[in-house]
């Protein structure tokens, strides 16, 4: 697997994957950041806490612009501050984690979930073949079938047809998922 984050490729290899016909994954730090900031703050607002209630919990100080930052997801967050936020609102910083982890990748592995209204939607001349393909399943499936899974290999097959290298197809259909 090759992960790319702003510019940089760094390859990783995990014992549990499978390494002939390694798939790339690209990881947006902004949408991720952004996801962790939501995540964030709706797990502050579901304990009724205010950020100036939230600052009271935590063992170190921070400013409320501070807070506010994380939770748009404009400003990173350290490890240490990450942890010091879930252990003031109870809550294991890996579960906080894994919630961010099913929204910025798909809940099921090797899929991407793709919301085909937002494909639709899309007018960009190189996503023709997917936008046709889209639409038809739209009708096919009505009102009910707004969303689908798709695997490598579809996802290779229509990255194909588009012209487009499988990684940047999966990046530019991250932006269509149902969340």
């Amino acid at each position: 697997m090759r992960v790319h984050l702003h510019g940089t490729v760094t390859t990783v290899r995990v014992p549990w994957e499978r390494t002939a016909g390694d798939i790339d994954v690209l990881i947006d730090a902004e949408e991720y950041q952004r996801i962790l900031g939501d995540e964030l703050r709706k797990l502050r607002r579901s304990r009724g806490w205010t950020r100036k209630e939230l600052n009271q919990h935590l063992q170190s100080e921070i400013s409320l612009q501070t807070l506010a930052t994380y939770e748009l997801g404009t400003r990173q967050c350290s490890v240490v501050r990450l942890v010091e936020l879930c252990v003031a609102m109870d809550e294991l910083p890996q579960d906080l984690l894994a919630k961010v982890h099913r929204r910025v990748f798909v809940d099921e592995p090797g899929r991407v979930r793709v919301d085909l209204r937002k494909v639709v939607a899309d007018a960009s001349a190189d996503l023709l073949p997917l936008r046709r393909w889209a639409e038809d399943r739209l009708r096919q499936a009505g009102e009910h079938g707004g969303e689908v899974a798709l695997d490598l290999p579809a996802l290779e097959r229509m990255a194909e047809l588009c012209g487009l290298p499988t990684v940047d197809l999966i990046a530019r259909l991250r932006r269509y998922a149902s969340r």
